[in-house]
């Protein structure tokens, strides 16, 4: 399909967002610059207020990554050298690294294949007296199916942290919103995610204060009093301007997230009979996916080739992720090789990520999916 001179479509337009909400970021931002409290100001301590009241948990803190806020859950729940923590091998590296970070090994298990998400059987059979926690992913906005998941570790000392760096204001089927569902949750506010800062961003949200006040002293070099260091702590904390910033976007993240579920509506109409794709599945358990990304799955065609002919077509598409976390080099020391994962590396080879973000043109979305019918097509 030749592409007309006026069509081009980005992954997401992040410059569109922000123009739109310059009067109310200026006036956020402005505030910080006046009294120059640009690390741990009063901005941090409201937007953690905001983002807890949001996630229906008790307790939020902010921290300066997703990553960071993993690795310090980790630290706060003194998981170490010789513990195990299993995660799905199917996410983002990062998952995988807040382990390693913390001294204790991942071990990874096998997603489904119907929505990419850890497979729960999976994690039963890999427990073992070392295993201290398990890292479910929300992948794509969608959650984990953390009732299984709960079952597993019920009667046991092991930790159910939920990795939500994707799944803000994502909801199970009973409501009970994601950053509420297990110990503890870690939230990224990366520039892409639903919810972003102008640069790294992350929370912790928990039930349990005393797990808050861990971070708090290992967020801030160990330190809750100046010059006064408890523990061997880390530089990890949210920057004023950045909480500032989230909290205006914040005022828009229920309306950005019902529009993104109005964009996967459209694209799933117009690829509904699409034989050559697998259409994103929400789970029984699922009440309100986030769409964090609307991730199609090519068969019977080579999933780069279909990207380029998109790219040719002025469409801009991403692949997450193009090499399971297994299959890293940085995780050769594992020993896994290929096929150890085989649900995560079929997805590896296939799935493909379209535009969707709260700006984009149903027109957009139209043109995006009506390229890809002819691109699996030819």
């Amino acid at each position: 399909m030749a592409t007309p001179s006026h069509q081009r479509v980005p992954f997401q337009d992040l410059p569109l967002q922000i123009r739109n909400l310059r009067p109310e970021l200026d006036v956020a931002m402005q505030a910080v610059l006046a009294h120059g409290k640009f690390i741990l100001g009063p901005e941090v301590e409201a937007f953690e207020n905001e983002w807890a009241q949001f996630c229906h948990a008790p307790h939020s803190i902010g921290v300066a990554s997703g990553t960071d806020a993993l690795h310090l859950t980790l630290r706060a729940l003194e998981i170490g050298p010789g513990d195990e923590v299993i995660t799905v091998a199917n996410s983002f590296v990062a998952t995988a690294l807040a382990i390693s970070f913390a001294g204790a090994k991942p071990v990874f298990v096998d997603c489904r294949l119907e929505d990419y998400l850890i497979d729960p059987e999976q994690v039963a059979a890999a427990i073992t007296p070392r295993t201290k926690a398990i890292i479910p992913v929300h992948l794509y906005g969608q959650p984990a199916n953390m009732d299984a998941l709960k079952a597993i570790v019920r009667n046991s000392e092991i930790f159910l942290i939920e990795d939500a760096a994707q799944a803000h204001g994502a909801t199970l089927k009973d409501g009970r919103v994601c950053g509420s569902l297990g110990t503890a949750a870690a939230f990224s506010f990366y520039p892409g995610k639903n919810l972003g800062a102008f640069g790294d961003a992350g929370a912790v949200t928990t039930a349990d204060p005393s797990l808050i006040h861990k971070i708090h002293l290992l967020r801030n070099l160990g330190s809750e009093v100046k010059y006064r260091h408890e523990v061997k702590g880390f530089n990890s904390r949210l920057d004023s301007l950045q909480a500032a910033v989230l909290s205006v976007k914040l005022k828009h993240l229920a309306e950005w997230n019902n529009y993104r579920r109005m964009v996967s509506g459209w694209y799933r109409h117009i690829l509904a009979d699409c034989a050559d794709l697998v259409i994103p599945n929400e789970s029984p358990w699922t009440g309100a996916h986030a769409y964090h990304q609307f991730v199609v799955r090519v068969i019977e065609h080579d999933r780069d080739t279909v990207a380029a002919e998109l790219a040719a077509c002025g469409i801009q598409t991403v692949v997450h992720y193009p090499l399971p976390i297994h299959r890293q080099p940085a995780y050769a020391d594992l020993g896994l090789r290929a096929g150890a994962f085989p649900n995560t590396e079929t997805a590896a080879r296939g799935v493909l990520s379209l535009p969707i973000y709260p700006e984009i043109k149903q027109s957009d979305v139209e043109y995006v999916a009506k390229c890809l019918r002819s691109a699996v097509a030819s």
